[in-house]
């Protein structure tokens, strides 16, 4: 395990990497350090061939509860990543979840408010503990879901229930998000971690550039007409065939045994 100036902690275990955002003493919230190290983490996950799915969560009762004022007021928050006349969006956590390969897996351990609602949102899966919330408090605070969740929320939910969400500012319950299709699965909060870890188990057991590429392929589909998006999808599968991975997955089913992948 390796801290990033404590504030964001990264472990890597049987092909998984797990980042914990650490300032529980102020509930996560987002300073201008957390934000380059996550970011950062998030990257190195992506690029590591021993990593094939990524766990996200924090430690304490919250998530993240947003980004941190009071760093903001001592000139450390948000802006301390940036220059003084621009924000430089390319390297953000929403960005960099936007574009990564490796699947991504948001264990929800508490509150998730503004920016670590859109970054929760951000991730693949959601898992959350019985005691999570995810509060959608921006237009309470006068600003606008700035990290992702304007683009996000129509696509997971429709128009009228993210407009139902972003404009009343509402805070839902894990059952609620749930209800929504907001999270995968709600848990008893003892049970968050031992769970992600075994959704992430099973993902990490298959092929990880079968993974990686389906991935890709869905992102892409998300702006692409059908016609345009079925040829990407065939050349994506052309180098697969080629592989490695391809051959053994083909051997252990016709020998009827698990597959055991390298990713290569």
């Amino acid at each position: 395990m390796t801290e990033a100036a404590n504030e964001v902690l990264y472990e890597v275990a049987d092909h998984i990497a797990t980042i914990t955002l650490n300032a529980p003493e102020r509930m996560n919230t987002i300073s201008g350090p957390m934000l380059n190290d996550l970011a950062r983490l998030l990257t190195e996950a992506n690029e590591d061939k021993d990593v094939r799915v990524v766990i996200l969560t924090g430690k304490g009762r919250a998530f993240c509860a947003g980004l941190d004022l009071r760093k903001e007021r001592d000139g450390n928050g948000l802006s301390a990543a940036s220059s003084p006349t621009t924000i430089n969006l390319r390297n953000t956590p929403p960005t960099v979840l936007q574009a990564m390969d490796k699947p991504t897996i948001c264990a929800v351990n508490g509150g998730a408010a503004g920016y670590g609602m859109d970054t929760a949102l951000g991730c693949d899966i959601r898992i959350m503990a019985e005691s999570a919330k995810l509060a959608a408090a921006f237009v309470k605070r006068g600003v606008v879901p700035e990290s992702g969740g304007t683009w996000l929320l129509p696509r997971m939910l429709g128009w009228a229930k993210a407009s139902e969400l972003i404009f009343t500012g509402r805070t839902l319950g894990a059952r609620e998000c749930l209800e929504w299709g907001l999270a995968n699965e709600v848990v008893p909060d003892a049970e968050l971690m031992s769970r992600a870890t075994a959704v992430a188990r099973e993902i990490a057991a298959n092929a990880p550039l079968a993974v990686q590429a389906s991935k890709r392929m869905m992102r892409m589909g998300l702006n692409e007409n059908f016609h345009d998006h079925v040829h990407h999808v065939y050349l994506q599968l052309l180098p697969l065939f080629k592989t490695q991975d391809m051959a053994e997955g083909m051997k252990a089913f016709m020998e009827k045994r698990e597959p055991k992948f390298e990713g290569r």
